[in-house]
C-alpha cells in the first residue's frame, strides 16, 4: 500500500482551528474527525517538524522547536490566532502556544509533560525507545499487519479503544509513520535531559485539559500530576 506523508491539511470554514498530533504521528491522526470538524471550524491540522511529512528539523532540538514549527504553520495560514487542539505531546505544545498569545482557547487531550520525574524516568521515555524499535521492525509488514482485524488490533491495542474504527490504510500510515520519524529519538533524549517546563501564569485563554480513564499509555490520574498539583492547581481537569 503506498502511503504519502504530506504537512498539513486545511479545510473547512468558519473560526480557526488547529489540530496537533502526538508523539511520533502525523496530522492524518485526525482523519475520523476532521469532516466533523470542518462545518463549524476552518480547520489546520498540521504535522509537527521531525515527524514524516513534516518540516524538517535543522540543528539540535530544544524547547521552542515543535512549538516554531507549528507557529510558522499558523503564519502561513494567516492565523494570528487560533483555537488550539493537541493530544499527548500536541497538547503540551499546544499549551506552549498558548503561553506565546496564539491560542483562543486549548483542549488538551492528555497532554504530554503531566507526570513525575520519577515516571519520566521509569515508564514514559523508555516505552518510546522500544516502540520505536518496534515499529521500525514492523514497518516492512504492515501491509500485513493491517489486513487482519487482529492485527489491527494488535497494532492500535494502547491508542484504540475501539479498533474497528480503524481502517487498515490508517494503521498502514500510522506505522510507517512512526518508523519514519526522523527526529524521534533526538526529541526522547532532549526530554530525558530537559524535561517538560511550563509558564501557565502566561496562559490567557480558557484551557480544557481531558483525559480518558481507560488511557492504556498515559494513564490518569499518575501522568497527569504537574497539571493537577503545579500547572493547574485550581482548576479541575475532566476525565
Amino acid at each position: 500500500m503506498a502511503v504519502e506523508f504530506t504537512p498539513d491539511h486545511h479545510g473547512g470554514s468558519g473560526p480557526p482551528l488547529v489540530l496537533i498530533h502526538g508523539f511520533t504521528d502525523t496530522w492524518a491522526t485526525w482523519e475520523l474527525v476532521i469532516p466533523r470538524l470542518e462545518r463549524d471550524f476552518e480547520v489546520l491540522a498540521v504535522t509537527m517538524p521531525g515527524h514524516a511529512g513534516g518540516p524538517p528539523v535543522s540543528g539540535p532540538i530544544t524547547a521552542d522547536t515543535l512549538p516554531d514549527g507549528v507557529a510558522a504553520a499558523l503564519d502561513e495560514a494567516g492565523f494570528e490566532s487560533a483555537h488550539l487542539a493537541g493530544n499527548s505531546l500536541g497538547g503540551f505544545v499546544a499549551l506552549q502556544l498558548a503561553t506565546r498569545g496564539r491560542a483562543l482557547s486549548v483542549t488538551g487531550l492528555a497532554p504530554a509533560g503531566g507526570w513525575s520525574q520519577e515516571f519520566q524516568e521509569v515508564h514514559a521515555l523508555d516505552y518510546f525507545i522500544t516502540q520505536q524499535d518496534q515499529v521500525k521492525k514492523a514497518a516492512p509488514y504492515a501491509d500485513r499487519i493491517a489486513s487482519t482485524p487482529e492485527g489491527r488490533r494488535q497494532a492500535t491495542r494502547l491508542i484504540v479503544e475501539d479498533p474497528s474504527l480503524i481502517t487498515p490504510a490508517m494503521v498502514v500510515h500510522q506505522l510507517l509513520g512512526a518508523a519514519s520519524c526522523p527526529a524521534a529519538l533526538p526529541m526522547i533524549e532532549f526530554a530525558r535531559r530537559e524535561g517538560y517546563e511550563l509558564e501557565p501564569s502566561r496562559i490567557d485563554c480558557p484551557v480544557r485539559i481531558l483525559w480518558g480513564t481507560e488511557d492504556r499509555l498515559l494513564r490518569w490520574p499518575s501522568t497527569a500530576i504537574r497539571f493537577r498539583e503545579e500547572w493547574c492547581p485550581r482548576r479541575s481537569t475532566s476525565n
